[in-house]
């Protein structure tokens, strides 16, 4: 059988193509195409797992390529999006046209194809600052940033095509995954690699708000459990999250004691959300996917943040990452 996977030059979305390789699938991977040439995390992978995978460079955006990319293909896994929460400030609309747009060409594709199962990333951000907690798939969404918007956007349209069109689709909800290669925007490689790279002063954003951490490992069990599972996930919404909170600040002295560092925070401004837009709590109640899948997370926090920042600190990985006085 055939396994798609959109994004997967990126963090989560190589470390799935990853997992399916060592579990001996055939892998397409969606690779958004450069002047470079370039494949992303991609380049990265081992050559004998490379020489496996069927790379495609190209755009979600674009509907006739992604009904190509769909074509005989059995599980799709859509993870192809613009995620960076800052840069949807600044450019909103390619954020709709990305994720929202993007989303519904991916489904267009897989409804043409006859695609057994889509699997669509959501984010919990969709759910803003938290209701209630522990969040079930029942909360409330609130687009605090159009980052989370356009992705309300998306998971909309992925439940208007199982209900419209009967498209095979399942989208899952990973809360903050973490791990080797996550962009640097993300506050885990942000504090790491600042470490890493030897600073002892850290700049970040609010310290107040309540995170719920994923170690990458166990976002990509989720993505496999749920593209595995029984016909009756589908059209079904499902949290994948540790059930454990974290206020940033608390996670900046776990990040510092598992590196044997004394730091000092600072409070830089510009990685401030704007008044009315920084989500304050999140924190999962993954019980749906656990009674589902049999999933759970196996990675504690302090163990995924260990095998994170050994992975930092090789030079190699680490220069990949720019260190300065405002950001990495």
């Amino acid at each position: 059988m055939l396994h798609a996977v959109t994004g997967a030059d990126g963090f989560i979305g190589s470390h799935l193509v990853e997992a399916l390789v060592a579990r001996g699938e055939r892998v397409r991977a969606l690779a958004l195409y450069t002047s470079m040439g370039g494949w992303g995390w991609l380049d990265t992978l081992p050559r004998d797992v490379l020489a496996e995978v069927e790379v495609v460079a190209g755009d979600v955006r674009d509907p006739e390529q992604m009904a190509r990319f769909a074509e005989g293909v059995d599980t799709l896994f859509h993870l192809a999006a613009l995620i960076a929460i800052p840069y949807s400030y600044v450019a909103p609309r390619s954020y709709l046209e990305t994720n929202a747009a993007g989303t519904l060409n991916v489904l267009e594709a897989v409804r043409r194809a006859g695609v057994r199962r889509m699997v669509h990333t959501s984010t919990s951000e969709v759910y803003g600052t938290a209701q209630r907690v522990p969040i079930d798939e029942a909360h409330p969404l609130q687009g605090q940033s159009p980052y989370s918007a356009s992705k309300i956007a998306a998971d909309q349209m992925v439940e208007a095509y199982v209900r419209s069109f009967d498209v095979p689709a399942v989208t899952l909800r990973p809360f903050n995954t973490y791990g080797p290669r996550q962009s640097a925007r993300a506050v885990i490689p942000t504090v790491v690699a600042q470490v890493a790279a030897g600073r002892r002063e850290i700049r970040l954003g609010a310290l107040d708000p309540t995170r719920d951490f994923n170690f990458v490992a166990d976002t990509v069990a989720a993505f496999l459990a749920v593209g595995g599972a029984e016909d009756k996930v589908i059209g079904e919404v499902f949290n994948a999250g540790s059930g454990r909170e974290v206020t940033i600040g608390d996670l900046v002295r776990t990040i510092a004691s598992v590196m044997g560092a004394d730091v000092e925070v600072v409070a830089d401004p510009s990685r401030l959300r704007p008044s009315g837009s920084e989500v304050m709590r999140l924190l999962a109640d993954r019980s749906k996917l656990e009674s589902a899948t049999g999933w759970s997370p196996a990675t504690a926090l302090e163990q995924g943040l260990a095998t994170t920042a050994e992975w930092f600190s090789d030079p190699a990985n680490l220069s990949r990452y720019r260190v300065d006085n405002y950001t990495v």
